[in-house]
């Protein structure tokens, strides 16, 4: 790769005629010695010519502590140095120079929220004979990585009002295997002998030869699909809504949304249960329904990887729901869209459960009319969460203690 002279190399050259014209003019060999170096160190730099100064920079994650991301900074060049332009979690910029064979830099960045982060930006160009050959800028190397959000521990789950799977943990209301005892029945063909109630076919038994059989409940799964509003992602601090400043906005409503996304999951799977995933905006991501620990490893990469949808994106089609499914909305619920894809679902027949993830708010540094415009726009979320409760719909506010209010509302309609 070829590059270009710097500034430097015209200013010695000047500077070297120069000083050689003052010593000849004024018969002064000193100030002619002092411009010799000079002079040999331009010479020397164009016999060497602009190539051979290209810089392939690559970027690795490393393994890091909680709270904090290491990205491993690789250079590869033949000139003598390479300038690194590092852009740190899209803020700070720091410039480095390094060896050109093989150097390694680790950028250490702190993670503040959960989701998609960019770490690291780098950029890099190569410098030969100390600056007097410049490489043009590389390709900016970015460094993509998603943060998982923190495990929280989330107990009993509502269950659909009714069961339709075939294996699982909890009992259901058809005869199977595994529950409950349901009635003493007489024996009919398909069941299985070990199931004949030898007492009960000695006291009941009203002709010889007559059985009498124990049927149980069956055991089914429950299907549970998890739905994320990421239309909007409000942090605790209201003073920065609308500024991008994610530095210092607290904890978000998305962290809040992933947590809970995870933690829901979590329960469901380790319950035996079936799980899908779907991002209510246009161009989401969703996981199919499933179980077991690879599926829960593929719902916590999804969950990893979703982020606030772009700001011109819009709610798409409601997405299918298996039937009888226990569906959990996951919103801030100051846009109306996402109440009404749960009372839709409601009205078809879903059990659904409303999750606020508004963190609790922090209301210092508003004006005064900043504290009335939020003041009305929670009046108006109340008349949302007013018209979910009204269609039997459950609502759940996360920041507060989700285990609870999720255990009373599987206790209360059992």
């Amino acid at each position: 790769m070829h590059g270009r002279w710097s500034p430097a190399l015209v200013v010695a050259i000047a500077g070297s005629i120069v000083l050689a014209v003052i010593g000849l003019l004024f018969s002064r060999p000193d100030v002619v010695a002092m411009g010799l170096p000079v002079a040999l160190w331009s010479a020397l730099a164009l016999g060497r010519g602009t190539s051979g100064v290209g810089v392939v920079p690559s970027v690795a994650s490393r393994p890091s502590a909680d709270g904090e991301l290491l990205t491993a900074i690789s250079v590869e060049s033949d000139a003598e140095m390479v300038e690194l332009v590092v852009v740190q979690s899209e803020r700070r910029t720091r410039r480095a120079i390094v060896p050109g064979a093989g150097a390694t830099v680790l950028a250490r960045s702190r993670v503040l929220h959960s989701g998609p982060a960019l770490p690291v930006q780098v950029s890099t160009r190569g410098l030969a004979l100390d600056g007097a050959v410049l490489a043009a800028p590389s390709e900016i190397v970015r460094s993509r990585r998603q943060v998982a959000p923190s495990p929280r521990t989330v107990g009993m789950l509502p269950l659909p009002r009714r069961l339709t799977g075939l294996h699982g943990s909890h009992e259901g209301r058809r005869p199977g295997r595994g529950g409950d005892f349901r009635e003493i029945h007489a024996f009919a063909p398909g069941d299985e002998l070990r199931r004949v109630d030898w007492r009960a076919t000695a006291r009941m038994a009203r002709r010889p030869g007559d059985l009498l059989v124990r049927r149980t409940h069956t055991l089914s799964d429950a299907s549970v699909v998890i739905a994320m509003d990421t239309s909007e992602d409000l942090g605790a601090v209201v003073s920065s809504w609308g500024s991008g400043d994610f530095e210092r906005s607290g904890v978000t409503s998305l962290d809040n949304a992933r947590e809970a996304a995870r933690g829901l999951a979590g329960a469901a799977i380790d319950a035996g249960d079936r799980v899908a995933l779907h991002v209510l905006m246009h161009g989401g991501r969703s996981v199919r329904s499933g179980g077991g620990s690879r599926h829960l490893a593929r719902l916590e990469a999804a969950i990893a990887a979703t982020g606030q949808a772009r700001d011109d994106a819009a709610f798409r089609r409601t997405p299918h729901v298996p039937h009888g499914s226990v569906v959990l909305v996951l919103s801030t619920f100051f846009q109306g869209a996402a109440a009404q894809t749960a009372l839709m679902w409601r009205a078809s027949g879903h059990r659904v459960v409303a999750i606020d993830v508004l963190p609790r708010l922090d209301r210092s540094r508003l004006t005064r009319p900043q504290l009335i415009g939020l003041r009305t726009v929670l009046a108006e979320r109340e008349n949302v969460f007013a018209d979910l409760h009204g269609a039997g719909v459950d609502v759940v506010t996360w920041a507060d203690d989700p285990s609870s209010a999720l255990r009373e509302i599987a206790r209360a309609r059992r």
